[in-house]
């Protein structure tokens, strides 16, 4: 994963929890394969190319307890978040719930009820519903 990036592509940060699979989800976006990765210290940032005319830069910033205050420095400029949750990790559900309603409440999103959300279930391992995600994360950037 290069830290090259073109920011006229629109940007999707993906935060969440530490060893979440932010970076392994990202990996197996940009090569196609699992690839061991480590714990993100800053950031991974890459461009996914959906199809030939469509490009989405993805930033992978890293969960640890003492990055989350540093997720809201990267909002600025991205047109979607996706928030990652390991399905698999039940015992961490209330701690990704309350950093998810932290970064809700930074965000103000109570009050846009006109925002587009949704879950997608995917696997980074098995690389199921990776891109459906996505497609699904560009459509409802060119809603907005």
């Amino acid at each position: 994963m290069g830290q090259n990036s073109s920011s006229s592509y629109p940007q999707v940060i993906l935060v969440g929890l530490d060893s979440a699979g932010k970076s392994t989800l990202l990996a197996r976006l940009l090569t196609g394969k699992v690839m061991e990765t480590s714990p993100t210290v800053g950031f991974n940032v890459g461009t996914l190319d959906l199809d030939k005319k469509t490009s989405l830069t993805v930033w992978d910033v890293g969960g640890q307890q003492c990055m989350r205050a540093n997720w809201k420095y990267y909002l600025d400029d991205c047109k979607a978040l996706v928030f990652v949750v390991d399905s698999s990790d039940p015992a961490r559900m209330p701690e990704a719930q309350k950093a998810l309603k932290k970064i809700s409440t930074q965000l103000d999103l109570p009050s846009f009820s006109d925002r587009l959300w949704e879950i997608q279930a995917c696997s980074a391992v098995q690389g199921l519903g990776l891109q459906q995600a996505f497609i699904s994360v560009n459509k409802m950037i060119r809603k907005s």
